[in-house]
């Protein structure tokens, strides 16, 4: 029961995440109005909320006792592509979660918003969403048995 949760919740943070990201990329080209910024942070919550839940499940599914087992994980080169992509991930999201931070607290002091940088967050958002396309390949890869080391 438990192996069957850890992977609907890491396959749910999956349209989770690919919703937030695309949702940020497109609240992030209409930043320029008010409304604009609110869309931005609340789909980085999800986006956040997403990252959370993948992360915390993946660690659990290949170094728990609750699936193959590690051995298998770390012998899987479909496995270093999915970690590949997601490490590429992080980089990308260094400079959008910073901003975002600021963003946040100066709206909470009603302070004006430096948005000159949202276009580039947007495409961002976009290389982040590739990303996530190419990790959903090797997961099918790898639960097919691929990518094995012999």
């Amino acid at each position: 029961m438990l192996r069957w949760l850890l992977a609907s919740f890491h396959l749910l943070a999956l349209g989770i995440g690919m919703g937030a990201v695309f949702a940020r990329g497109r609240a992030l080209r209409t930043v320029a109005e008010p409304r604009g910024v609110a869309r931005v942070l609340w789909a980085d919550s999800a986006w956040g909320i997403a990252a959370l839940l993948w992360i915390s499940t993946g660690l659990l599914r290949a170094f728990g006792p609750f699936e193959k087992g590690s051995a298998y994980y770390l012998h899987n080169h479909f496995f270093y592509l999915k970690m590949t992509c997601f490490a590429a991930i992080l980089l990308l999201e260094i400079a959008p979660m910073r901003a975002f931070l600021q963003w946040r607290g100066r709206l909470k002091r009603g302070e004006p918003i430096d948005t000159s940088a949202a276009v580039r967050y947007a495409r961002l958002s976009g290389w982040q969403a590739a990303l996530l396309g190419v990790m959903v390949f090797a997961a099918a890869a790898m639960a097919r048995g691929m990518g094995v080391g012999r």
